[in-house]
């Protein structure tokens, strides 16, 4: 644990932070829930645009804190020592703003919906991830068989879009592929030698 902080304290420190806020609202202040969650309905007439942030910091139970957690745990470190602590943190809480605006246009004349959780955030890393590294191999738990990262991505967008479309479930779809496509446009916008590193990786240069 002390080398995974000293290696890696943005990462650390966000998961961390995640499960202290996720657990302290599920368990001990209930109410904090309904203060943090991103309504649009609500952000867009009180301009509660805090909302953004603190819902990225909220989750609706242990299983999706948990999945979240897990994907930051296991990639966060990888963009971490390759972005440096400043730029993934950079891509970590601006995925979370991005991954959010999608729901607030969509929804903002519904005063029904909420959303919350990190899986933009966490989509953004993990789209950063596979941006750079396409070939390497993907594991999902319960299927022990490696998947292309780049195939992953593509099946990944598929379904996320899909899924938005029909408009089933609780899952906040939108915010899957806003964060997702987010990772990949932050590294070209904001990260230097990103295209570089691209046409290495395709043997262009």
């Amino acid at each position: 644990m002390e080398n995974y902080l000293a290696n890696n304290p943005v990462t650390f420190y966000l998961v961390a932070a995640n499960v202290l806020i996720s657990l302290a609202a599920l368990y001990l202040y209930p109410p904090l829930i309904e203060v943090g969650y991103l309504k649009p309905h609500r952000t867009v007439r009180d301009k509660t645009w805090y909302e953004l942030l603190t819902s990225g910091f909220l989750h609706a139970n242990l299983g999706h804190l948990f999945v979240n957690m897990f994907t930051l745990y296991f990639f966060g470190p990888v963009m971490e020592q390759v972005l440096g602590g400043k730029y993934f943190l950079g891509l970590y809480l601006t995925g979370l703003i991005v991954a959010g605006i999608p729901s607030v246009i969509k929804f903002k004349d519904d005063p029904n919906y909420a959303t919350l959780g990190a899986s933009g955030a966490v989509g953004s890393v993990l789209f950063a991830f596979i941006f750079l590294f396409p070939m390497e191999s993907i594991y999902l738990m319960l299927i022990p068989i490696p998947i292309p990262a780049f195939v992953f991505a593509i099946l990944y967008l598929i379904y996320s879009m899909y899924a938005s479309k029909q408009a089933r479930g609780k899952i906040n779809h939108e915010a899957h592929v806003a964060g997702a496509l987010w990772g990949i446009v932050y590294l070209l916008l904001f990260v230097p030698n990103t295209i570089d590193h691209i046409l290495t990786v395709f043997g262009m240069i």
